[in-house]
């Protein structure tokens, strides 16, 4: 039986394309692809990192997109490359001594020990807030034909990309350290992290209007928000905080 090669349209025979190894089987996007990740995905590392970072950035939505529907040869494992750009963020985090609010934390211990503690368990609290992103992504784009598996892949992507600008700027972190402008600075990328999303959603939703996909994406954040606000707040009375 001949097949059709997903990454390179190569037309051949066997369980592997005998053009550029990508397998016949790419399975659909789901739980199961989910778990596989989680299991071997920190464990084999391959060339595909700065591949992937390419790709973030000239072309995210169709990439991440492609990713999806089966052309993963090229790319490294999603996860994985959220989990090694956070981790080496974290690092560099608690190697420079970063401290973004300086005048909170000269009086306060408590601060002192959560600001060590979010240096030290960084990559893991990008993770957690992927879920949430992506329930107000499956909840305004869920009529455009994908899973929330999938669509937690695209957040992973996303906060990859995000990652990346992190780590690029942050010498400029280094820079205004414990200063006024530290803050400034922090929400200067949030906001060049929001200027990314939205770009990467409205070319991988390319079934609608790119202003379609703008607003709905404005909307997937708000809920996002929402979503942060509930967990915090839940987390600050378990913890006797609030």
């Amino acid at each position: 039986m001949e097949i059709i090669c997903k990454n390179c349209h190569q037309v051949f025979k066997g369980h592997y394309c005998n053009n550029c190894g990508q397998p016949a089987d790419t399975h659909k996007i789901n739980a199961h692809f989910l778990w596989h990740d989680i299991q071997h995905g920190l464990l084999h590392f391959d060339k595909g990192i700065l591949y992937s970072l390419k790709q973030l950035f000239t072309r995210p939505g169709d990439s991440i997109r492609e990713f999806i529907e089966g052309k993963r040869v090229r790319h490294f494992k999603p996860l994985s490359l959220v989990v090694v750009l956070a981790a080496l963020y974290g690092a560099l985090y608690h190697y420079f001594h970063i401290n973004v609010y300086p005048a909170a934390s000269t009086s306060n211990l408590d601060y002192n020990k959560f600001n060590e503690w979010e240096a030290s368990h960084f990559s893991w609290l990008i993770v957690a807030t992927i879920p949430l992103y992506t329930i107000g992504t499956y909840l305004v784009f869920r009529k455009q034909g994908y899973n929330y598996v999938e669509f937690f892949v695209l957040n992973t992507f996303k906060a990859a990309q995000r990652l990346f600008v992190q780590l690029l700027t942050f010498p400029i972190l280094i820079y205004v350290n414990q200063t006024p402008y530290a803050q400034k600075f922090t929400f200067s990328l949030y906001l060049i992290g929001l200027i990314l999303i939205f770009w990467t959603n409205i070319q991988f939703f390319d079934k609608i209007s790119r202003i379609k996909a703008l607003l709905l994406s404005i909307l997937s954040h708000i809920i996002f928000l929402i979503c942060f606000m509930i967990v915090l707040i839940i987390v600050l009375v378990i913890s006797g905080k609030l």
